[in-house]
């Protein structure tokens, strides 16, 4: 059965003054699939993912999510409709406790009717315009419900990824590993259909890798999510990924399964050395 196009990246160029540093991007996404972005530092990873997340708007080309033309769309509204994203550099909020830091990301729930009325300027179809928020304001009801919903999905949502018992510790005293999966779990908070993890197992051990790549698989298919993968460790990536897209100096050098890949000349001249990550 062939499966819905999640994400379509067009012809999508990121020029800054004179660096292209995206060209030509073309790639598409299944629904349900992993798959995997790799290249030398520089290729231009991050930048399409800022693309993607409204961070960049592209010199030329088009995103289009679910059918759907999002390209230059602000960034909460792009997670709004339902693209998530974690960071090389965690970015917890270090004081705050693992339940504080999911409510945070869930912020934007509180703001749907808002966003909402934009949206449907750019064609998408309202989440909540017209189902009674406007008299539940007025009532005073809106917020206070949606507050109880969301510390109520939080706790589930911790349940699932197994940090139920370390809701009330603070993020800056988990340990590393923990704390990855705390910034995925904070991304998940927001509802996402497509996930965007650049290099989550950057800085980990190798047990902590192992476990990270369980937890990947694990929430793809919990959560029925597509996700795009950065990452530098080749074991993750040829591991879990199903496809795998290779950059270089901004354009794609190579597209395939992973055993396509591993063995394609030109990805073992740019990135991948004499193999020995096999």
């Amino acid at each position: 059965m062939e499966r819905e196009t999640v994400l379509k990246l067009d012809n999508v160029t990121m020029q800054f003054g004179g660096l292209v540093a995206v060209g030509d991007f073309d790639m598409n996404l299944e629904d349900g699939e992993l798959v995997g972005l790799i290249g030398p530092n520089g290729a231009g990873k991050t930048t399409v993912f800022n693309v993607i997340t409204g961070i960049y708007t592209p010199t030329k080309g088009k995103v289009i999510f679910r059918g759907i033309d999002i390209t230059g769309l602000p960034p909460h509204y792009i997670t709004h409709l339902g693209i998530a994203r974690t960071f090389q550099n965690i970015r917890l909020f270090g004081d705050m406790t693992v339940m504080e830091n999911v409510l945070v990301s869930q912020h934007h729930k509180l703001e749907e009717r808002h966003a909402d009325k934009i949206l449907q300027k750019h064609g998408f179809e309202p989440k909540v315009v017209g189902k009674g928020w406007f008299w539940k304001s007025i009532l005073k009801l809106g917020y206070f419900e949606m507050e109880r919903r969301m510390i109520r999905e939080a706790e589930e949502l911790l349940e699932k990824v197994e940090l139920s018992d370390l809701a009330y510790e603070k993020a800056s005293a988990l340990p590393y590993g923990m704390q990855r999966k705390l910034e995925i779990a904070r991304a998940l908070a927001t509802e996402p259909k497509l996930l965007l993890l650049d290099e989550p197992a950057a800085g980990m051990n190798p047990h902590e890798t192992e476990e990270l790549m369980e937890f990947i698989k694990k929430i793809r298919d919990d959560f029925n999510l597509t996700i795009l993968l950065i990452e530098h460790d080749m074991k993750v990536v040829m591991g879990i990924c199903e496809r795998i897209v290779v950059m270089d100096y901004g354009r794609i050098i190579s597209k395939g399964t992973p055993a396509e890949v591993r063995n394609d000349p030109k990805v073992v001249e740019a990135y991948l050395g004499d193999g020995s990550y096999a």
